[in-house]
């Protein structure tokens, strides 16, 4: 066993023996990192006032907070089992409960970054295991016996000699009166029972059988529905508005504007806002005020260049240049072009690398873009709020509410512990809800009407409104020597506006001779995280290259990597590289054993990838074949390195998810501009992958591993991009540099 401090201290374990039944509660800090899941039971009402806690009733039932959104990554099951797994209960005694937002008890309240488990890994676990602890010793006062003397197993406490035992209901009252412990330990990894084995979603029958869970199922009586109109291009900005037929029309309640952030304010990492003047239409229906807002005229102008101040995710205080005009995508590849052609900012140099290119047998030199794509969740942004002179009640999908609760109180010149926050599961995240405008719209409509009101966006609102994950270039030069080494490697990319560069990842420090630069290009186009941030493009760009020098030095691809890894592991070079070779190594090895890589299969044809972000490691092997012209993928095959998988179902959907939709958006996925205005404002022009074009078989292989649990929501989504490339290309013979690789015009067989 591995002994543990609480770090909690007693003051954070609210206790109480006046809970109903004489139950036990213990509340664990966010900061020391817990994280929960879901189901609901019918609690004394004094018990939802409190966040981020574990309570034990008299019946036995184990109930956990989870101060976490869910956003279908399916924390609410797992992270209640390692709760469940140091407190040694029976996991069908589990009842998780999503809570509300108090910034007091925790200070992550965020869904994103792939940190759910590592952040909850050992504060979970601790609170567990606390609790344990104070059951034994209630049990070991009750007995007479010493605490050593009494075991648990599946929510009983034993003490063998005499055969005496209680469940643990029958003991919460009484260990709700022992000093928390300063010190606890935690399980061996190989005394599991319930982490690293399966468990359902329990959320997963609410979902099938429609009930209530989304923010768009959210009601409450008086409820009004509000719309919003915005500028039609980015780059403008509202002028006049005529609203005398919309204020005529049946059930509609008020027309007028509102200023989301006032220039004043110094807006948040989480602020993005493209459009912070915006036509507001309140009335009793979605029906009616949608045809309402179609009957405003609205007129719109451009705005000049500008400086917003905001504030980064580490609370540095930023600049941000925003220019006027209406950009089109024509001139971003020109303008992304010409920033590629211009030397960039050195981010990192080892050994001469100009020189080796000078004097190299051979050079191969690609470059490589991708467009900006809409985050397109299944449920549109949404909230309710209702917000009085004393306090603000909002409830709906948001992935940052304790960054929006600021935001929210700033604006409406409330203190923060009158914002109150309720969180719904969330239909879709990838990173759009992690920008919570659509809240702040949504406080300030109420507070205007004086009433309750959800905001609702249609599919068109969203996808025209931002925001986008940046449009990519990456220029990538490798060198040989006459026996085919690579002995220099150049790497210069940007993006518009931000650059997807990670300097320090693989193949740094497996090359004597490497160059990183970076670029960005200015935008008044709203950019945002989106699935694995920037990783999403270079993984592809990066892979696919590794793929066409192995070709011209004529080595296995898989080996190639292998064998530059293994310069990594052995003799790195450079002190700043954030990959672990061994790992990285070790999910290529396993990739290629699980797919029979280098077994040929007649009309099959392979591309191969890996790649490490958030923490983990993946590889990918894709089979690819053509039919009728089109590429149709037989069979994904995946090696995963993410620490140890408490949730395998879990963790193997995660993964089969991440793969579909690499896939689905490389090869389709694309946002266009004319005039600053979106192209592509609904599914019927901006192509997703369908059901009939998803892989027909995906095999998911986890390393086994008693490394700490690192990321899973977003490390299969970029890898999978470079194999389906390079799977593509031994079908076609034809090498594809951007995306979505179906946009460029190929025809296939």
């Amino acid at each position: 066993m591995t002994a543990i401090k609480t770090s909690i201290g007693r003051r954070s374990f609210l206790k109480t023996s006046a809970l109903a039944g004489g139950g036990m509660m213990l509340s664990f800090s966010w900061l020391a990192g817990c994280k929960p899941p879901d189901e609901t039971v019918a609690l004394p009402k004094e018990w939802f006032e409190l966040n981020g806690y574990l309570k034990i009733g008299d019946n036995g039932l184990v109930t956990i907070m989870s101060p976490n959104p869910e956003i279908g990554q399916n924390v609410k099951t797992s992270m209640p089992m390692l709760v469940a797994e140091e407190l040694d209960v029976d996991w069908k005694n589990v009842i998780v409960e999503q809570a509300p937002l108090n910034t007091t008890i925790f200070t992550r309240q965020l869904a994103g970054g792939s940190q759910s488990i590592s952040q909850g890994w050992k504060s979970l676990r601790m609170a567990g295991a606390t609790a344990k602890r104070m059951l034994r010793e209630a049990a070991a006062k009750a007995w007479q016996v010493s605490v050593d003397e009494v075991t648990t197993e599946a929510s009983m406490l034993y003490h063998k000699a005499s055969g005496k035992s209680a469940s643990y209901g029958e003991m919460a009252s009484a260990a709700a009166k022992i000093e928390v412990p300063k010190e606890v330990e935690l399980k061996n990894n190989s005394d599991f029972k319930i982490i690293g084995t399966s468990r359902n979603n329990v959320d997963g029958q609410k979902i099938v059988t429609g009930q209530p869970l989304f923010g768009l199922d959210y009601r409450k009586e008086g409820m009004l529905i509000a719309m919003i109109a915005h500028p039609p291009a980015f780059g403008m900005k509202l002028k006049s508005v005529d609203d005398s037929q919309a204020r005529s029309m049946p059930g509609i309640k008020d027309v007028f504007t509102i200023k989301t952030y006032p220039e004043e304010y110094a807006l948040q990492w989480c602020d993005v806002d493209s459009f912070p003047e915006l036509v507001v239409v309140v009335g009793n229906t979605t029906w009616q005020v949608m045809n309402a807002r179609k009957a405003l005229k609205l007129e719109w102008e451009q705005f000049s260049d500008h400086e917003l101040t905001s504030s980064t995710f580490w609370g540095s205080t930023v600049k941000i240049k925003v220019p006027g005009g209406l950009e089109n995508s024509a001139q971003h590849a020109k303008v992304m072009a010409e920033f590629s052609a211009k030397g960039g900012n050195v981010v990192r140099k080892d050994g001469n690398p100009e020189a080796v290119f000078k004097k190299a047998a051979k050079v191969v030199e690609r470059s490589y873009s991708a467009p900006f794509l809409a985050h397109n969740t299944m449920e549109p942004m949404n909230f309710f709020a209702n917000v009085t002179d004393e306090m603000a009640e909002l409830v709906g999908p948001i992935q940052t509410p304790e960054f929006m609760e600021k935001s929210v109180a700033a604006i409406l010149n409330l203190p923060l512990e009158k914002i109150d926050i309720q969180m719904t599961r969330q239909g879709g995240g990838f990173g759009r809800r992690l920008y919570g405008h659509f809240l702040v719209e949504a406080a300030l409509i109420s507070k205007k009407i004086k009433a309750p009101v959800k905001l609702v966006y249609t599919r068109e609102d969203d996808m025209s409104f931002g925001v986008y994950r940046p449009a990519y270039h990456a220029l990538y030069r490798a060198a040989l020597d006459e026996n085919n080494n690579l002995i220099a490697f150049h790497v210069k990319a940007g993006g518009i506006p931000e650059s997807p560069l990670f300097a320090n990842r693989f193949p740094a420090g497996a090359v004597d001779n490497y160059l990183a630069e970076s670029w960005t290009a200015s935008s008044n186009i709203s950019v945002g995280a989106f699935r694995a941030p920037a990783s999403n493009f270079i993984a592809g760009a990066e892979q696919s290259f590794l793929d066409e020098v192995a070709e011209a030095a004529g080595k296995d691809p898989i080996q190639f990597r292998l064998d530059l890894l293994d310069r990594a592991l052995n003799k790195p070079v450079g002190e700043k590289n954030d990959y672990e070779a061994k790992r990285l190594a070790g999910v290529l090895e396993l990739v290629r054993s699980k797919s029979n890589w280098g077994l040929e299969t007649p009309n099959i044809h392979r591309g191969v990838s890996a790649y490490f972000c958030h923490d983990s490691y993946v590889a990918h092997v894709i089979d690819l074949k053509v039919e009728s012209g089109k590429p149709r993928v037989e069979k994904v095959h995946c090696a995963v390195d993410c620490g140890i998988v408490v949730n395998p179902i879990a963790a193997t959907n995660l993964v089969e998810g991440g793969s579909v939709d690499g896939i689905g958006h490389a090869m389709y996925s694309g946002l266009t501009f004319t005039n600053g205005t979106p192209d592509q404002t609904n599914f019927n022009k901006y192509r997703l992958i369908r059901h009939k074009e998803a892989p027909k078989a995906i095999d998911v292989h986890f390393v086994e591993s008693d490394v700490d649990p690192t990321g899973l929501g977003e490390p299969p989504f970029p890898p999978v991009i470079g194999a389906l490339a390079n799977a593509l290309y031994k079908a076609t013979g034809k090498r594809h540099y951007q995306q979505p690789y179906l946009g460029e015009g190929i025809t296939l067989g």
